[in-house]
């Protein structure tokens, strides 16, 4: 594999075809594309972030997209361990807002890193990493951040989110002390730290029908609902014809400079 990155500031036509390429063959259920944040400023970092995402392209298979990376800047003046609850969410509304006001950004946080199914499992999301890592540091950012989503999370939706990031490889591995999630895991072996959990890091929200749409599976009543693909159990309620899934990340923090 010989991957090149390219930004979008340099490939903007590229764009357009992520999301068949990489990203729903990537994340699989159709609710994830549905979160409110996201759907109301995803543009923007098409149109005021470009610098910030980047795609990784195999150019021994013609230039297939590989892999493609989602980073944005923010001002930060807290500790990391004030991190918002809310997450994805919360970090992504502040460093659209600190643009508008124009606030000088002085942490990069990962907002995505999703790899197209033929080069998973190639090492691939460990160079997303890296190369966020690097746009940290060349633009001066002592820190990376990310709300991380836990991979296999969502075999375990009843177990509580703080039990489940304690978990660890255990001794038989020979590396007791890392983390039995493989994308906490591959974090942490790089060098990061987890931080604390977001509980309330994505809210997706819509109608029953919706959600039957969204599941391939049906409501019968209200209650908690355990959907392939979700890290916790979504609720539906019946008499106001909603459901709601919230979803919790971890936050972790590379330190990328001295």
């Amino acid at each position: 594999m010989n991957l090149t990155l390219h930004t979008y500031a340099e490939q903007p036509e590229v764009i357009p075809l992520l999301f068949s390429a990489v990203k729903l063959p990537a994340w699989q259920y159709e609710f994830m594309f549905n979160d409110e944040v996201a759907n109301r400023l995803w543009h923007r970092l098409e149109a005021d972030f470009v610098d910030y995402q980047f795609v990784l392209r195999d150019q021994d298979a013609g230039g297939a997209i590989a892999a493609v990376g989602h980073t944005l800047p923010f001002q930060w003046d807290a500790t990391i361990e004030d991190l918002p609850d809310r997450g994805w969410d919360a970090i992504f509304e502040r460093a659209v807002e600190g643009l508008d006001a124009g606030r000088p950004p002085n942490m990069l946080t990962a907002i995505e890193a999703s790899v197209a199914p033929a080069y998973q499992g190639q090492g691939v999301s460990r160079r997303i990493i890296e190369e966020m890592r690097n746009i940290a540091r060349a633009r001066g950012f002592g820190v990376l951040v990310a709300p991380v989503r836990p991979s296999l999370k969502a075999r375990y939706p009843l177990t509580p989110i703080d039990r489940y990031v304690s978990w660890t490889q255990g001794a038989a591995t020979g590396d007791p002390a890392a983390p039995f999630d493989p994308w906490l895991r591959t974090h942490w072996r790089m060098g990061a730290r987890i931080v604390k959990v977001a509980h309330n890091s994505m809210r997706i929200t819509g109608p029953v029908a919706r959600w039957e749409r969204w599941t391939g599976m049906q409501f019968p009543e209200s209650g908690q609902y355990i959907v392939p693909g979700a890290l916790n159990p979504v609720a539906i309620d019946r008499e106001q014809d909603s459901g709601e899934y919230i979803e919790p990340n971890v936050w972790m923090a590379h330190q990328v400079s001295d």
